[in-house]
C-alpha cells in the first residue's frame, strides 16, 4: 500500500502544472478550508469524504497505475454534493461558511464532471498510465 501512495503522489507531481494547479485547489477547499470550518457538520463530512477518496485512489493506483480510473475515487462526491446542497438554504451565502460551501459545490462538480470522462475513457479502452515514467 506504501508503494501505491508514493505512486500515486509521484503521479500527481508529474501531472502538467494546469493539472496540478486543479489538484492543489481540490486539496484546498476539501481539505484545509474545512478546517477553519470543523465545528460544522458540513466540514467534517467534507474532510472525511476527501480522506476517504485519497484512500480508495491509493487502492485504485495499487491495482490499474496511475490510470483515467482514478476518478473513481470522487465517487462518494456524488452523494457529499447532494448533501451539502440540502444545506444550503441553511446557511446563507454571505457568511464565511456559506460562501466556501457554494465555492466546493462548484468546484467539486466541475471535478466529478472531469472524472466521469476520464472513467468512461477508462471504460473505452484507454487503461495506460496518464503520466508516464512512474
Amino acid at each position: 500500500m506504501l508503494r501505491a501512495m508514493l505512486k500515486f503522489n509521484k503521479g500527481l507531481m508529474k501531472m502538467p502544472i494546469p493539472w496540478r494547479l486543479w489538484v492543489m485547489l481540490l486539496a484546498l477547499v476539501n481539505l484545509v478550508v474545512p478546517l477553519f470550518f470543523i465545528d460544522s457538520s458540513e466540514a467534517q463530512v467534507v474532510v472525511v469524504v476527501f480522506l476517504i477518496g485519497a484512500l480508495l485512489m491509493t487502492i485504485l493506483t495499487a491495482l490499474t497505475g496511475f490510470s483515467r480510473l482514478l476518478g473513481l475515487g470522487h465517487i462518494l462526491w456524488f452523494p457529499l454534493l447532494f448533501f451539502l446542497w440540502t444545506r444550503l438554504d441553511q446557511i446563507p451565502g454571505d457568511e464565511p461558511l456559506g460562501i466556501w460551501l457554494r465555492a466546493l459545490l462548484v468546484i467539486n462538480a466541475i471535478s466529478l464532471a472531469i472524472d466521469v470522462s476520464d472513467v468512461a475513457r477508462y471504460l473505452s479502452g484507454e487503461r495506460g498510465e496518464v503520466v508516464e515514467g512512474l
